[in-house]
């Protein structure tokens, strides 16, 4: 540095910091030697604060607004003082300024799952997202704990060192919460509170604040996500038959808007057909067909009744399985009188095919 610009840094009175950036925490103001005149105005804009740091001490703090230093609060370190030493003189003192803003939209993220028990899907695999606010709340300790003698901080150099102890905290916040992984999305907000309130004094031992921390996101692995989908979408479906049945007309329909040349027209015809053919046995089929369970089997005693006709008289209605036990006994013959619903008159028993089978392998009576 040249004479001239030692003199002219000998006659700077005004020490302010207009900070055009949108991450430095703290700068120091570039005084020649750490010199400075009594008399000096300091102007803190808002949202600042000025650190003063005489002989490696923290001195004094001030707040926004315009001061006049003087010897009543620094060393007398005037031009004349210093010229024995050739304007190295022995009062140093040296201004930091602090940013004392919010900053805001600062990212922390999990950077390998945290292995979580579930009273649901057992041990699970969980990574988490968001985002949180930080702001210099303690300017002294600020300086004393982490900035040091540095003359430029930015968020840059602390970033990592907060985004880890989030993340631990986070990590025994989810295992103590008890919360069940489905229910976790409803939860959020508590949780972010109780993350907040767990990692403050940690922050505060480094001069920070953490006015707002939030949750964004807790993930699954793909793979079980992609198993989630899968069983919610079964939820959704509900009855698979008519699901299937839904389906097929959707697809009949399609194939009947298809209006391609003649060989497509064939061919969706075609289409048209075979899917009209499927539609028509699945509408047919009955509850539980689609899913290759076979129907009940039907019973015999709700089905035909028939009637036996004996010297003039009427009696039944017997079933089919009672009739057949009545031939085998010799009570019904093949001569015997027997209608059902659906005949115009009495038949001969041997005239029903469903006995001709028993009454051919039975005798018939005695003359």
């Amino acid at each position: 540095m040249t004479f001239w610009e030692k003199a002219a840094a000998e006659l700077l009175d005004i020490i302010e910091w207009s900070d055009d950036s949108s991450d430095t925490m703290v700068w120091r103001f570039p005084r020649f030697d750490n010199e400075i005149k009594n008399g000096a105005q300091l102007i803190v804009r808002q949202a600042q604060a000025a650190v003063l740091v005489d002989r490696g001490a923290v001195a004094d703090i001030f707040s926004s607004g315009q001061y006049r230093l003087t010897t009543q609060n620094l060393p007398l370190l005037s031009t004349l003082m210093g010229w024995p030493y050739g304007f190295h003189s022995p009062f140093k003192a040296e201004i930091y300024f602090v940013n004392t803003r919010n900053f805001t939209n600062l990212k922390w993220g999990t950077k390998n799952p945290v292995i979580l028990r579930d009273p649901e899907f057992g041990a699970v695999r969980l990574r988490a997202f968001g985002t949180y606010v930080v702001r210099v709340s303690n300017p002294a300790q600020f300086i004393r704990e982490i900035v040091g003698t540095g003359g430029h901080f930015t968020l840059v150099d602390i970033c990592e060192q907060l985004r880890n102890l989030i993340v631990s905290r986070f990590a025994d916040t989810l295992g103590e919460s008890g919360i069940p992984l489905l229910d976790m999305a409803a939860n959020y907000n508590e949780l972010s509170a109780f993350l907040t309130k767990n990692i403050a004094s940690e922050f505060l031992e480094y001069g920070l604040e953490v006015t707002k921390l939030l949750i964004e996101n807790i993930s699954l692995p793909l793979e079980v996500e992609e198993a989630l989908d899968k069983k919610s979408s079964m939820g959704i479906v509900g009855n698979l038959d008519n699901f299937v049945k839904f389906q097929a007309a959707q697809a009949m329909e399609t194939a009947a808007r298809n209006q391609g040349g003649d060989a497509s027209a064939g061919i969706g015809l075609g289409m048209g057909f075979a899917l009209a053919n499927q539609l028509g046995k699945i509408m047919a089929a009955p509850e539980g067909a689609a899913s290759g369970t076979p129907p009940p089997l039907p019973d015999e005693r709700g089905g035909v009744s028939y009637f036996v006709g004996e010297n003039g008289t009427r009696k039944g209605p017997f079933d089919r399985n009672n009739i057949i036990g009545q031939i085998q006994s010799g009570s019904v013959t093949r001569e015997t009188l027997l209608w059902k619903q659906g005949m115009a008159a009495w038949e001969k028993a041997e005239s029903f095919d469903e006995f001709k089978t028993t009454l051919q392998s039975t005798p018939p009576p005695l003359p």
